[in-house]
């Protein structure tokens, strides 16, 4: 019977399934608890996809024999794969404390690699070890350069992260995930000269990648550059119903002087999220271009209380305050301002317009008397406004 487990691995090695399921079967009926043939099994199941059946089999191997290193890094890589992360780690974990036998030495830092990927998003600290102890057991491989630089980037060693990125497309120049990530650093610390080039020739290998597409978007967009416009609405056309692309594409709409078609996209958006305050804001910012006073008065105002730390709400709230006559709101939205950001030019303006309104002509005067210092003939309306105002309150 021991040659029915002989002849099903010679079946495996040649990707029989068939035959090694029909080996197995009748010996497994014999010997439940034969843990090198319940792993057999599950490798079988494992391969056709059966993955129900195969984890069964797995944890059977595991049960007969605990220490069976092949079961637990096999039953943990194919809990990894279903994203059951919480009850994946620990097989791997105990995978790396086990001894390798006869299977290849360097399957353990695939158990360590596996970790690395589960550990990335809730403790990058732990995920570096983990990919450090698989480097111990196996040459580095770009996947490995790749994953370094995405935990460095998530610890904020952006040097770290930016060569780690170069070292990977030095190995592989098509690597899109390394293109993505170097370009992400780079726009972050707008080095656009560099991110451009690096992107359109990404792009001409990858023409429909929405990633790629977006970050060149950005990078045009932030030079002024008129590509970027079409660019996006190609980009948005393709995937209506990614918010990210729609943010994008609405702020260069909006940055392009069309603040109608901006807002389509931003009262598309809040209908999925309702209490975004960034959202809000920049439906606030459209409506006032669009004269729209009291609408944009109340996005503000939402925003605002939302969010209290957010000093554009509070900008956008002061103004529209003051353009649909409530000085008192004005004077608050400003105080609240106050806490997050200085004073400029635009707002002194406003807190001496909305004193001056309530009649409070000390503190009129001296806010205008801080707007003209403050404006030094950019402001050539307001200033004439002010001049003539202070003959009042002066008298």
């Amino acid at each position: 019977m021991a040659g029915d487990v002989a002849a099903a691995e010679a079946a495996i090695a040649q990707s029989d399934w068939k035959t090694a399921e029909a080996r197995l079967a009748p010996y497994l009926a014999a010997h439940p608890e034969d843990a090198r043939a319940l792993f057999d099994a599950g490798y079988v199941a494992d391969a056709q996809n059966r993955l129900d059946d195969a984890a069964a089999l797995y944890r059977r191997a595991i049960a007969a024999d605990p220490k069976s290193f092949e079961a637990h890094l096999s039953l943990g890589l194919l809990l990894a794969r279903q994203n059951k992360f919480s009850e994946a780690r620990p097989e791997l974990a105990t995978a790396t404390t086990l001894d390798a036998g006869q299977a290849d030495p360097t399957l353990k830092a695939r158990a360590w690699r596996a970790l690395a990927g589960i550990d990335r998003a809730s403790n990058p600290a732990l995920a570096s070890n983990d990919l450090l102890e698989a480097l111990k057991l196996s040459p580095e491989t770009p996947s490995d350069t790749l994953l370094a630089a995405e935990l460095a980037e998530q610890a904020g060693q952006n040097d770290a992260a930016e060569a780690a990125y170069r070292r990977v497309l030095a190995k592989e120049p098509a690597s899109a995930p390394a293109t993505i990530g170097l370009a992400h650093l780079l726009i972050a610390t707008k080095q656009y000269s560099e991110a451009e080039p690096l992107l359109r020739a990404a792009l001409a290998k990858n023409p429909d990648d929405p990633t790629l597409t977006a970050q060149l978007a950005t990078v045009l967009a932030d030079q002024d550059n008129a590509e970027a416009l079409p660019l996006l609405q190609k980009l948005h056309a393709a995937h209506p119903g990614d918010p990210a692309i729609s943010r994008l594409l609405a702020a260069v709409l909006a940055e392009a002087g069309d603040y109608a078609g901006s807002d389509r996209l931003d009262v598309q958006l809040l209908t999925a999220s309702p209490d975004d305050p960034q959202l809000l804001v920049s439906h606030g910012q459209n409506l006032v271009q669009q004269e729209k006073m009291n609408e944009a008065y109340a996005a503000f105002s939402r925003a605002a209380q939302i969010d209290p730390a957010n000093a554009d709400a509070w900008s956008g709230l002061a103004f529209t305050a003051s353009r649909t006559q409530r000085p008192d709101i004005t004077l608050h939205a400003l105080a609240m301002r106050s806490r997050y950001l200085p004073d400029n030019s635009s707002t002194l303006f406003l807190w001496a317009t909305a004193y001056d309104t309530l009649n409070q002509k000390k503190e009129a005067a001296a806010y205008y008397h801080r707007f003209l210092d403050s404006a030094a003939g950019k402001f050539p309306n307001q200033e004439w406004q002010a001049r003539q105002r202070l003959k009042l309150l002066e008298r």
